[in-house]
């Protein structure tokens, strides 16, 4: 009963797809082979014949260009010598020597223009700024003055808002070193400050200037800075 009933068994398994596939391999494979062998004996045997054209050409004679004459390079300059070594002479100076003062008195100069005088042509030379020779110009002599006058002809309304400015006066000057005349040259930008540069040039007091040993009077330019720093 076991032997009839497992033989019953086998044989009524079904075929899978694997085993279809195996089966028919075998007859799959040479006959692709056999048909992939013919189409490329036929494509060999019909293919049309192909041939590759002339691509050849000819190369043109090429002309010479005429070069240019060859340029001649001069010789390097020849090395410049070198200064000799300097060596220390055998002189000796004699150590007392002085170099006497020079003034005007043992050295007269000749053809200089005279000093200037007050008047030029009959004017007035201390009405306006005009040129006024001079060997020695004048020197500020109270320039503490000067300076507490800056601070107290100082607008307070510019110095505490911290503008500041300058402006170049004209000043004629007398043979005394006392400031005759004032004429404003340029402006600080500010008429306050002009003015009190003109209050603070009533206070210098100046050196006399020199046309060689001779006090005169001379128009000089000076510049009066107000600063709040």
């Amino acid at each position: 009963m076991a032997d009839r009933i497992e033989g019953t068994t086998t044989a009524g398994l079904m075929e899978t797809a694997n085993d279809r596939f195996k089966r028919k391999f075998t007859n799959t494979f040479w006959g692709g082979v056999v048909a992939a062998t013919v189409l490329h004996f036929l494509a060999l045997a019909f293919w049309p014949q192909m041939s590759a054209d002339d691509v050849s050409y000819t190369a043109e004679a090429l002309e010479a260009i005429e070069l240019p004459p060859e340029i001649e390079i001069p010789p390097p300059p020849q090395q410049i010598a070198r200064p000799a070594t300097p060596i220390v002479g055998d002189a000796t100076i004699d150590e007392d020597i002085t170099i006497a003062p020079t003034t005007f008195e043992d050295n007269p100069i000749d053809n200089l223009p005279p000093p200037p005088s007050t008047t030029t042509g009959g004017e007035d030379i201390s009405k306006a700024p005009t040129f006024t020779p001079y060997t020695v110009k004048p020197e500020l002599r109270n320039q503490p003055d000067v300076q507490r006058s800056l601070q107290r002809n100082y607008p307070p309304l510019l110095r505490d808002a911290g503008i500041g400015g300058t402006t170049i006066m004209w000043f004629f000057i007398d043979e005394n070193g006392t400031v005759i005349n004032t004429q404003l040259f340029k402006t600080s930008g500010y008429d306050a400050l002009d003015e009190a540069a003109t209050k603070v040039a009533s206070v210098m007091q100046f050196s006399p200037a020199l046309n060689r040993d001779k006090k005169v009077q001379v128009w000089v330019q000076i510049p009066i800075t107000f600063s709040s720093r």
